[in-house]
């Protein structure tokens, strides 16, 4: 296992890197005068989102590859260490891109980052998150177990699930020995319904008066309900199997 020391050092390239890409921005006049690095900065809330959108909209007409870039980059920033706030990403895409386009983006990007984090944590981090948080290591390492029969399944509903900690899922599942592969694309399709929300609310991100606007209780009814379709293969293939073996 690499030492932990080298978590450091991906972090301070992956930040110079994107401190060189925002200080590299094409010129172009943004509301009288000249935009600087200091502009682009992750966005803390709506009003903050909103500056960013606007900005990002008009650099996008004349250069579109760079603001692809930028967000891309900043995006996997975001995810790859578990930085919160991808709500205000994910809005940034539905502002910046047509809606079909930026929920392609955002699946692909969520999915890479939190890959990204699988890793971190499998080659830096694994005696630290077992060290402080060996409940939760535990429980989840029960629940896999319980579940390997049925692990895809399992996987997506808690993805699918509202509620469930993904920044924890994500550097815990090589601590419980989830496949990279099956994580991948439950992170993949698992924040499919979240992603889309997300997205095609910023497509109307002048119209939102708070974060509470997106996530309502009916909302969240509907994932959980997701939630709980995705148990149905798994609960099935235990049946079929049980019956089998039964027999």
């Amino acid at each position: 296992m690499a030492s932990i020391i080298w978590l450091p050092v991906i972090v301070f390239i992956a930040t110079a890197y994107l401190y060189l890409l925002s200080t590299r921005l094409p010129e172009m006049d943004y509301t009288g005068k000249n935009c600087t690095s200091e502009d682009l900065k992750f966005p803390r809330n709506l009003q903050e989102l909103t500056s960013l959108a606007v900005l990002l909209q008009q650099y996008k007409t004349d250069h579109l590859p760079y603001v692809l870039l930028l967000f891309c980059s900043a995006y996997l920033y975001k995810q790859s260490f578990a930085i919160p706030g991808s709500v205000f990403m994910n809005l940034l895409a539905g502002a910046l891109f047509p809606t079909w386009l930026g929920f392609i983006i955002v699946c692909t990007l969520s999915a890479c980052g939190a890959t990204f984090c699988y890793t971190w944590s499998k080659l830096c981090g694994k005696a630290y998150i077992i060290r402080y948080f060996p409940d939760k290591v535990k429980f989840l390492q029960q629940k896999v177990k319980e579940n390997m029969d049925s692990l895809f399944y399992f996987l997506l509903f808690l993805r699918f699930f509202p509620m469930t900690p993904n920044w924890f899922l994500n550097m815990a599942s090589p601590i419980v020995d989830i496949p990279v592969h099956m994580f991948f694309f439950s992170v993949f399709i698992g924040l499919v319904p979240y992603n889309f929300i997300c997205v095609q609310t910023g497509s109307m991100l002048s119209d939102l008066r708070s974060i509470e606007d997106i996530f309502t209780l009916w909302t969240m009814a509907k994932l959980g309900l997701i939630a709980i379709m995705a148990l149905v293969p798994g609960l099935v293939t235990k049946r079929l199997k049980k019956d089998i073996k039964t027999d």
